[in-house]
């Protein structure tokens, strides 16, 4: 604990520091979800663990709240790897490395996964505090959040008492979540035929785009590095002639893509080269307000011979990329500024037969998530590409009168001397899966101050959580 030994309260931050040296992204749930249930039985807690590696510990209530009502303390293990191109670092195997100043904790070249890594820190360290005065707690430690929910769906909810939840996956201490938008995954596969052909590879690498979460960026005027290597492809093939060998951006479909990478068949590389440099500098002077650190690679190959993609499918592919639909589709008519359905091209992969397209869908409306569904399953039709749709979760509508909400604004006014905001948020939380599983949920989401979540730029306030950690110790000395 010596990167982060000067900060207090060192429970928190060394629970933090720990959870980051063990290798868990999405999908490498094994090793995080052992460290909980080995954390339980050294404390002598009750803790079970389902087949998707969720983890459920339960503490007593402190002396004078044994009837008290259960409260779930809630917040999932994984987080998104992203890196930079530098980095040394193998995300299935090796920890983070991170380190603190006087404001921030970050990690050296990689997302820092304080989403949501801060949460779980944060309910071990009240687990373990025999101090605390608190009811009795479930902690609840879901996994592969960042992949679809898919352990908050899989949860068993018939094993939790509570009624009312405190989900810590927000990032600002002054807001109080409420509701969020559902989602859904939408894919297609889109065959492809090669042929070798003799000439030389081109290989065009956009990067440097500033990215984001495709929930909580998808307003901000951010740039889709996929779409916008459809636009220069466009451009391209309007003077040139080429052949795509492959197309390659992004790796998460709820992360904005900051990079994409083709590889063109080309029998005159230096032209067309040329026309790579020219256009995409007047692309950058366009962007740069937005986008300051965009930049582009261009390389050539030696001569020689390349299994290039049919020149019908790649038309199609790029017929796709400059007109696939993509960001805010709409606002919200009944919560100001509050973006109610978008999508995001999150992944763009090319296989030997096949590319694959990948769209993160969000909607606070069933109805309208439905409809985007029909609606990009139209578009793709012409290219006899199947289609797959899945990692459903549901919306979490507002609750009226919520006794945990009006407890967190008056928690949270005591300790700052302001009053929180009340919001919804388009990102999806599994505070949705929660209360489609449990009947009467009083839930709310909150969450330490953090920036630049999905992204290298990822940073945890120092001040801001211990704020948060300070306001939901008093708000479980509250809940008698």
């Amino acid at each position: 604990m010596d990167k982060l030994g000067h900060i207090s309260p060192a429970d928190v931050f060394g629970y933090f520091e720990a959870l980051t040296r063990i290798p868990h992204g999405s999908g490498n749930m094994e090793k995080i979800s052992r460290f909980c249930m080995d954390f339980a039985e050294k404390h002598g807690l009750e803790a079970e663990r389902d087949a998707a590696n969720n983890v459920i510990i339960r503490k007593p209530g402190a002396a004078g709240y044994e009837t008290a009502k259960p409260v779930i303390l809630q917040g999932h293990l994984d987080m998104v790897c992203q890196k930079e191109e530098n980095a040394d670092i193998e995300f299935e195997t090796d920890g983070l490395e991170i380190y603190a100043d006087d404001e921030y904790i970050r990690a050296h070249g990689t997302t820092l996964g304080a989403d949501n890594g801060i949460a779980a820190a944060m309910m071990l360290a009240i687990l373990a505090d025999d101090t605390l005065s608190h009811p009795p707690i479930e902690a609840v430690f879901t996994t592969d959040e960042e992949i679809g929910m898919v352990g908050a769906l899989a949860l068993d909810m018939s094993r939790l008492k509570g009624k009312r939840m405190i989900n810590m996956d927000s990032e600002n201490p002054a807001v109080v979540t409420v509701s969020c938008a559902g989602g859904s995954d939408f894919a297609a596969h889109i065959p492809v035929k090669r042929s070798y052909k003799n000439g030389r590879c081109v290989r065009l690498r956009i990067k440097g785009l500033a990215g984001g979460h495709s929930g909580v960026e998808i307003d901000k005027g951010r740039v889709n590095a996929n779409l916008l290597m459809g636009r220069i492809l466009n451009h391209l093939r309007q003077s040139h002639d080429f052949g795509i060998i492959r197309l390659d951006g992004g790796d998460k479909g709820n992360a904005i893509p900051t990079s994409c990478t083709a590889e063109l068949f080309t029998g005159d590389a230096g032209t067309l080269t040329e026309e790579l440099r020219r256009y995409t500098e007047i692309v950058g002077t366009e962007i740069r307000a937005r986008e300051a650190g965009f930049s582009v690679e261009i390389t050539i190959s030696d001569e020689g011979d390349f299994a290039v993609i049919d020149t019908a499918t790649g038309e199609k592919l790029l017929y796709y990329l400059l007109l696939a639909p993509n960001g805010v589709q709409e606002m919200s008519a009944e919560i100001h500024n509050l973006v109610e359905t978008s999508l995001n091209l999150g992944i763009l992969k090319t296989e030997e037969d096949t590319v694959t397209m990948a769209f993160a869908l969000r909607s606070n409306k069933k109805t309208a998530l439905a409809f985007l569904e029909e609606k990009l399953a139209a578009f793709f039709g012409t290219a006899d590409c199947q289609i797959v749709t899945g990692g459903h979760y549901p919306p979490w509508e507002y609750r009226k009168g919520s006794e945990m909400e009006r407890l967190y604004m008056e928690k949270y006014k005591e300790k700052t001397g302001e009053a929180p905001r009340v919001e919804a948020i388009h990102a999806g939380l599994e505070c949705g899966v929660f209360a489609a599983g449990i009947p009467g949920l009083d839930c709310i989401s909150i969450g330490p101050e953090m920036h630049g979540i999905h992204t290298v730029h990822e940073k945890l306030s120092i001040r801001g959580t211990k704020i948060l950690y300070e306001i939901v110790l008093e708000m479980l000395k509250a809940m008698r």
